[in-house]
């Protein structure tokens, strides 16, 4: 029996391949700290390590506070 080998193009493929990957899950990562998708993550590590005496609000809790919050206090707001 004879073993297969990968033809020469495959290995710069599949270093781009992992470079698109990289740059892909980069992307999604910036937009989602844009978007605030850590935002409760780190509230609820802040709670725990400075207040851990509070009781830490459901993320849907986190989230219609913190819209109410900004619907009060439109200042920092672009609209």
């Amino acid at each position: 029996m004879t073993e297969q080998t990968a033809p020469p193009t495959a290995t710069p493929l599949r270093s781009a391949g992992r470079a698109i990957i990289r740059a892909v899950r980069a992307l999604v990562w910036w937009f989602n700290s844009i978007l605030g998708g850590n935002d409760y993550r780190r509230y609820v590590q802040h709670q725990r390590l400075h207040h851990p005496e509070r009781e830490l609000p459901s993320e849907g809790e986190y989230w219609r506070q913190r819209h109410d919050a900004a619907d009060r206090n439109p200042t920092n707001r672009c609209c």
